[in-house]
């Protein structure tokens, strides 16, 4: 009985060595996931693992449902949602989820893209606004930021141009100067205004005609 019980104990030990070996040197096909002790076929893309592979058959497949995905071979039992693509973060949908790939978003007009995965944009952000005294150097795309740049002297601009426009020359137009010009607005101009000058009305206005009694 004693001896009975040894070799007993002694199968118990080899048993779970074996398995323990088995499960260790368990290399499946890139085309197989393990499960347990089994290497069972991926169901393909579009579609979900709806029960594993036995030694008696092989592992049975769904369609993903509408709103869900799966792009890759898998062993997988649920298939991945689809992507919604956030208008009000400034995203817009460029192609549908279908079965087999997730939906693609890209940056609507105004955005750019700050963070994409794979061939998709994750998250946008609103393009710089240039500020008055700037002028747009780079305009701003799908994938970059808008570049500003500042006036030269004798310019300006109210940072929604491409350009800075110069100055107006206010006494090339006859007119005279009431407030210079900045960075950010241009300089304002007015009439001319003429001073009595009693020296010339002597020799020209004939202002000797004039007495102190009027």
């Amino acid at each position: 009985m004693i001896l009975r019980g040894k070799l007993q104990a002694a199968a118990s030990v080899l048993v779970i060595v074996m398995r323990a070996f088995s499960v260790h040197t368990l290399n499946c096909h890139p085309s197989e996931y393990e499960i347990g002790n089994e290497c069972c076929p991926m169901c393909p893309p579009g579609t979900r693992v709806k029960s594993d592979c036995t030694r008696f058959r092989s592992t049975s497949c769904l369609s993903c449902t509408a709103g869900s995905y799966m792009d890759k071979p898998n062993g997988l039992k649920q298939c991945s949602p689809c992507r919604i693509c956030d208008l009000g973060g400034g995203l817009k949908m460029e192609q549908p989820c279908t079965v087999a790939s997730d939906t693609v978003c890209k940056p609507v007009e105004g955005f750019f893209c700050i963070h994409s995965t794979k061939s998709s944009c994750a998250a946008a952000q609103k393009h710089s606004s240039c500020e008055p005294g700037q002028y747009i150097s780079t305009s701003g795309t799908s994938s970059s930021d808008t570049e500003c740049s500042d006036c030269r002297d004798g310019t300006f601009s109210d940072g929604a141009s491409s350009s800075c426009q110069p100055h107006t020359q206010c006494e090339s137009k006859n007119l005279q100067q009431i407030k210079a010009g900045t960075s950010s607005s241009d300089a304002e101009c007015g009439e001319k205004k003429f001073q009595f000058d009693k020296s010339s009305c002597w020799d020209h206005c004939g202002c000797f005609n004039i007495t102190s009694d009027g």
